[in-house]
């Protein structure tokens, strides 16, 4: 099939190489030459593993990308990936995608190179495909400004939403092996292009992956109900791991035996410093400023998050308890918001690193790959080359990211000095630094 993705961020970058990949011949929309240029030479602007790989092996190939909507006309789906950041309240900015869909709309009004250059089975009905995260009453706004742009076209273009559950890290994973795909369709043309789509997909996991059937409005709230989900876990996770340090109980073995129920599961019981990222922060804030304007107070929601904006501070107490950091070398040991990523949006580092600066600590961050995206956001600390740079001659070393290789540093933390009176400190918030001789050693919950 043909397919144009509009947008090449996190989701619109992994969705075109993961849909060449299956066989489709994809061309990616973005407004920066950069990035398309980028595309183009076979590699992505952002860091996720596996992906640099099939935009090696299929760029140029099926797959390709430019700055213009002229592969629109001739698609057999177009999928709309464009950001919807947060305003203030929380809400979701839907200026943007509006923006594509109006695009889009117009692109479509103004046709193609003709049949001829489409594949023999084509009709002239378009289906425009949200994979944006939005909230249920955006479908509508959408909806509008696409057919807006269609003008005469609009009784030919449907509107369908098909939300991702990609998780930075394992995206490329994620879509080859999703734990469900979710159609959310008005007609059953539009079901059908879709299932046939996905066709190969589906295919290669031997027809075990569950697909849900519903309208566009449902489809989003399924991606909202399933990360806001996941959030309160976490938070919920967090919230007992609190208390059981308070009572000396190790939370993780208490949550080892809470995941043998199988009503709750062993997932996302992992207490620590908190989630962050470009999702469940978003997420959980969109739903909760949707669900205020509807005349409803979400006061769940409104505690996990509350819970999850304060672990930092619960760590940095932690800190506080066993040492006067300023005019000390505390180092920061993991700067994006998960391994596997780059990512540092909403990451706990943020919050941490501020906090050790307002206590006059002399800052040095780790990353092995979001060093730099942290430089723009603080260019006035230090950053090392390694984890054991970082520590050397440091009084303190807060663990924020569970990078794999900070369970391996052994004998680096030799170098660490100061002048706490309690000897080096370390404050793990990820569990992943075993205890050891000579180190002050706190776990956030445990």
């Amino acid at each position: 099939m043909r397919v144009t993705v509009v947008g090449s961020g996190y989701v619109g970058t992994t969705l075109a190489a993961c849909l060449a990949d299956a066989g489709h011949d994809v061309t990616a929309v973005d407004i920066d030459p950069d990035v398309v240029a980028a595309l183009n030479d076979g590699h992505a602007a952002i860091h996720e593993p596996g992906l640099d790989d099939l935009l090696a092996e299929h760029a140029g190939d099926r797959l390709r990308a430019t700055t213009d909507y002229e592969s629109v006309p001739d698609a057999d789906v177009t999928f709309l990936a464009i950001g919807t950041p947060s305003n203030e309240d929380g809400s979701i900015d839907l200026g943007a995608l509006t923006a594509a869909a109006e695009m889009t709309g117009e692109a479509l009004a103004e046709g193609g190179e003709g049949d001829d250059a489409s594949p023999a089975d084509r009709d002239d009905r378009h289906l425009v495909v949200v994979k944006s995260t939005i909230t249920p009453p955006g479908v509508a706004r959408v909806r509008e400004a696409l057919l807006a742009g269609a003008g005469d076209a609009a009784d030919r273009v449907e509107l369908a939403t098909n939300p991702e559950f990609l998780r930075e890290g394992t995206a490329v994973d994620d879509f080859q092996h999703p734990d469900k795909v979710v159609f959310g369709t008005e007609a059953e043309w539009a079901t059908a292009r879709l299932e046939a789509l996905y066709e190969p997909l589906l295919a290669a996991t031997d027809g075990n992956v569950p697909v849900v059937r519903t309208d566009p409005e449902t489809a989003v709230m399924i991606k909202y109900a399933n990360n806001a989900f996941l959030a309160s876990k976490i938070s919920l996770a967090n919230d007992l791991g609190n208390i059981c340090k308070r009572f000396g109980i190790d939370a993780y073995e208490v949550m080892d035996a809470v995941g043998l129920d199988d009503r709750i599961g062993a997932k996302f019981l992992r207490s620590g410093v908190g989630y962050g990222g470009s999702c469940f922060p978003k997420d959980v804030d969109a739903i909760r400023a949707a669900a205020r304007e509807a005349g409803y107070e979400p006061a769940l929601l409104d505690a996990a998050v509350a819970v999850n904006d304060g672990q930092p501070e619960r760590m940095l107490d932690l800190l506080d308890a066993h040492a006067d950091v300023a005019g000390e070398r505390v180092a920061v040991l993991g700067l994006a918001f998960k391994p596997g990523t780059d990512d540092i949006r909403n990451s706990r580092a943020i919050p941490v690193i501020e906090g050790l600066r307002e206590r006059g600590a002399e800052v040095v961050g780790y990353d092995p790959v979001a060093a730099e995206n942290t430089r723009e956001r603080f260019p006035d600390i230090e950053y090392a080359d390694s984890a054991a740079a970082a520590l050397d001659g440091a009084s303190a070393a807060l663990v924020v990211t569970d990078w794999d290789e900070f369970a391996a540093l052994d004998d680096a933390f030799d170098a660490m000095g100061g002048a706490a009176a309690e000897g080096p400190v370390v404050i793990d918030g990820r569990r992943v630094i075993e205890r050891r001789e000579g180190l002050t050693y706190e776990g956030l919950t445990w």
